[in-house]
């Protein structure tokens, strides 16, 4: 919940602090930067926390990184429980068994429903609902649950939905056991099957409302949609023939007009994509290395990802991606509030997905699990999370022992972005440094929110990152602080 007691915004000379930025996971600020006169010369959003899988985890065999690497965050911890696995799958050599294959993308397709519903309907939609002015006791999810009872019931079923799938296949909704090297280790109850079977209908209706309600604020506040942190990006996504693909694929980059910049296969990322360091933030600022930064970078997530494929193996999902494409230029649509229709979109297709998953002759299957004795000396693993393309690269010793981690984060991949909505709309509504409206800071929070950021995920560096660590006094006083490059 949002108020004042938990959102403190700090002025000190110059300066606009926004401490902590509220509904999104993990801790971050906002930092502006204002002018004599009072207007905008710079804002920036700041991570201000550090996690560092990167480094702790050398020395562990690699086949605990898929029980290990889920810890990164409790929103997504199937996401890297899956691109850890499939990492895995690529140092012992293997090639899941159709039944294998299948129970992961059912798993991975509980994440993105329950994940996408928390972050409409517990995060965003209050600003939507209420407005961006709206008092803060009021515009959050108890406020959503008081007004719009039958909205926030929807939601909370939407979301129960995806979590008891995960449930069921990984033991528990959150850091779930499913995925081991080769395979999983669970397959699925014809009882289980039939029972989410005959949910289904009810969770498909209840997507498609919700979308005629984002669409309806959209079409009714299209002049602040097609203004509200827009930007001219390149996008990335994984396809599959030209298919929106979540769990398996090659990652495809267009250009701002929709043009295939480069189409490649998932283990050839660090050959692509560069990653760039500054020394006011924990997050790094992944780049197209042929182009350069900041010119090469790009977004991800469910923006990035409907405008990076042709169409949508789904009929429901696809026929929404057709009309989507009509708030663009038929193909790429910038606008960055569209990330909430292009968000449920996709829930949507999730849905679709398990009912066919469910209908699977191969997901009811007994060969879950393909052994082998190849030790390859290092392994790529890249699913589409919930907020984006997702990389796990593990290298290897000779015993099987993790020598080198990079992770690339969704939520990095969309950090040039974010910080350039900020600024964006920090410029716009604030004049006056001195007066300062409520409904300004939410506007810059709610550009965060629109690409539904987990900042503890994305932050493990590798390598040199500045790092400043301060000694405070009991009062909060600076006392010493060491600066390490």
């Amino acid at each position: 919940m949002e108020n004042k007691e938990i959102k403190e915004m700090k002025r000190t000379s110059g300066t606009i602090v926004v401490n902590p930025v509220t509904r999104i996971e993990g801790h971050g600020k906002i930092t502006v930067q204002l002018k004599e006169d009072g207007s905008v010369e710079s804002a920036r959003m700041h991570v201000t926390q550090f996690r560092g899988f990167e480094i702790f985890t050398r020395g562990r065999d690699f086949r605990e990184m898929p029980v290990i690497t889920p810890r990164t965050c409790g929103i997504c911890p199937v996401s890297h429980h899956l691109a850890a696995a499939k990492a895995c799958d690529a140092i012992i050599g293997v090639k899941l068994s159709p039944s294998a294959h299948k129970l992961r993308d059912l798993m991975h397709m509980g994440q993105i429903v329950q994940s996408h519903a928390l972050s409409f309907f517990h995060l965003s939609s209050p600003d939507l609902l209420f407005g961006f002015d709206a008092n803060p006791a009021t515009r959050n999810i108890v406020g959503v649950a008081e007004s719009y009872p039958d909205l926030a019931r929807l939601g909370i079923g939407i979301r129960k939905f995806g979590q008891e799938i995960i449930k069921t296949l990984g033991d528990k909704k959150i850091h779930p056991w499913h995925s081991i090297p080769g395979g999983v280790n669970r397959a699925i109850r014809k009882e289980e099957r039939d029972r989410y079977l005959k949910e289904l209908p009810g969770i498909i209706d209840g997507l498609q409302k919700a979308i005629e309600l984002v669409k309806n604020y959209l079409n009714e506040n299209a002049a602040l949609a097609a203004e509200f942190a827009t930007l001219s990006t390149a996008y990335l996504g994984l396809v599959r023939d030209g298919n929106l693909e979540l769990y398996d694929g090659d990652l495809r980059l267009v250009s701002p007009k929709g043009r295939i910049i480069e189409e490649f296969a998932c283990e050839d990322y660090y050959k692509k994509i560069g990653e760039y360091v500054v020394d006011w933030s924990y997050l790094k600022f992944p780049f197209y290395r042929d182009i350069g930064f900041p010119e090469g970078s790009y977004r991800v997530g469910p923006l990035g990802r409907v405008n990076a494929c042709d169409k949508i193996s789904t009929p429901l999902a696809n026929e929404e991606l057709r009309m989507f494409r009509e708030a663009g230029d038929g193909r790429i649509v910038h606008k960055t509030l569209y990330f909430h229709y292009a968000r449920l979109i996709e829930a949507l297709y999730s849905a679709e997905r398990i009912e066919e998953l469910l209908n699977d002759p191969d997901i009811m299957g007994s060969d879950l699990r393909t052994t082998s004795n190849v030790l390859n000396r290092e392994g790529v693993g890249v699913v589409e999370a919930p907020r984006g393309t997702l990389i796990h690269h593990y290298e290897v010793d000779a015993r099987g022992a993790i020598t080198k981690v990079n992770l690339i984060v969704a939520t990095g991949h969309n950090n040039w972005a974010i910080n350039r909505g900020v600024e964006q709309v920090a410029k716009q509504y604030i004049t006056d440094g001195k007066n300062v409206p409520e409904g300004a800071l939410n506007r810059m929070e709610h550009v965060i929110r629109c690409y539904d950021p987990c900042l503890s995920c994305s932050t493990h560096a590798v390598g040199k990152m500045p790092l400043e660590l301060e000694l405070l006094d009991c009062g909060g006083n600076r006392i010493t602080s060491v600066f390490k490059a």
